[in-house]
């Protein structure tokens, strides 16, 4: 059974609160630990919400601002410290080196983990693995910010019913598998297409601090999850454009425009004490809306537009 979803490690924004943690967001896929934007404390949140060093193969920076980055040093020397023998990929915005090497080198401490460091200046895929590819695009903020968007192939499940009818099994399955198609004694050519149903792969979206613009759309583009700053509520849409955030309807807008299915917001300003408002704008505009918590566990399968509404967690 493969493990995909995604545990929020802190949905605070600028500043954390007693129950919202700074920035942080783990995706578990299959074998894959993907770290996004780890803020300030993220090493302790881990703690809490069951994610080890170990589990770590990849980390994402969206930008340099310090609620999406101050906990890079611990998480780097965590690593270290347990002894983590995988190599782990690093990916950041080019214009933010220099401030990488200073979260890298914040403090003393032996570096015996592998960072293999990848700088973004161009958009496109950065990541491909034989499960999945992960793209970067730009994104509007007030400094620059990169998005990213991960995509599983589609695949083909045989039908089981079908291959027995014409006396496929064994080798002859793993060749119509391979190469799309099988010729039987007789001449004729089975095609997989013929014998199975096309199986949709998997997506996620992970899109922080912006306004609405065309990177984010590419980003959330029919994906399952969109996984989407909602900074303010449209009350202060002002305020959202002058700092590059986006409100909760801006961020509904964004996911039915691009076909997302199911949107979870987060980054929360710490001047709203609850996340229901946020839920009922969004949830008028898009039908399947999640409020992210400090510790949430969303499945990342493709989602039903019926199952969220209203801020449940799947």
């Amino acid at each position: 059974m493969s493990d995909r979803r995604l545990i929020a490690l802190g949905t605070s924004s600028q500043v954390p609160t007693r129950e919202r943690n700074h920035n942080g967001y783990f995706v578990r896929w299959d074998d894959a630990g993907l770290l996004f934007d780890p803020g300030e404390g993220t090493q302790r949140q881990m703690t809490h919400f069951g994610v080890a060093a170990a589990d770590i193969t990849a980390i994402f920076l969206t930008h340099l601002h310090g609620d999406h980055c101050l906990g890079l040093p611990g998480v780097i020397q965590r690593l270290s410290l347990d002894g983590v023998t995988h190599p782990v990929d690093l990916y950041y915005p080019a214009s933010g080196a220099e401030y990488v090497q200073r979260l890298r080198r914040a403090s003393i401490f032996t570096e015996t983990a592998t960072i293999r460091e990848h700088p973004i200046a161009t958009p496109g895929v950065i990541r491909e693995t034989a499960r999945f590819r992960i793209e970067a695009h730009p994104l509007d903020h007030t400094v620059e910010s990169w998005g990213y968007r991960l995509v599983e192939p589609d695949a083909l499940t045989l039908l089981p019913d079908k291959l027995a009818a014409l006396g496929l099994r064994g080798p002859a399955v793993g060749w119509l598998k391979r190469q799309g198609f099988f010729d039987l004694p007789d001449g004729r050519r089975i095609l997989a297409s013929e014998v199975g149903h096309p199986k949709r792969g998997g997506s996620f979206a992970f899109v922080m601090d912006s306004r609405p613009c065309a990177g984010a759309l590419r980003l959330a583009e029919q994906v399952d999850t969109l996984l989407c700053e909602a900074t303010f509520l449209e009350s202060e849409a002002a305020e959202a454009e002058r700092y590059g955030h986006m409100t909760a309807r801006q961020a509904a807008r964004l996911a039915r425009e691009a076909g997302a299915r199911r949107l979870a917001l987060t980054h929360f300003s710490r001047r709203y004490q609850q996340a229901q408002p946020f839920v009922e704008e969004a949830s008028a505009i898009h039908p399947n809306v999640i409020a992210l918590t400090d510790g949430a566990t969303v499945s990342l399968r493709a989602a039903r537009p019926e199952q969220g509404r209203g801020g449940g967690l799947t």
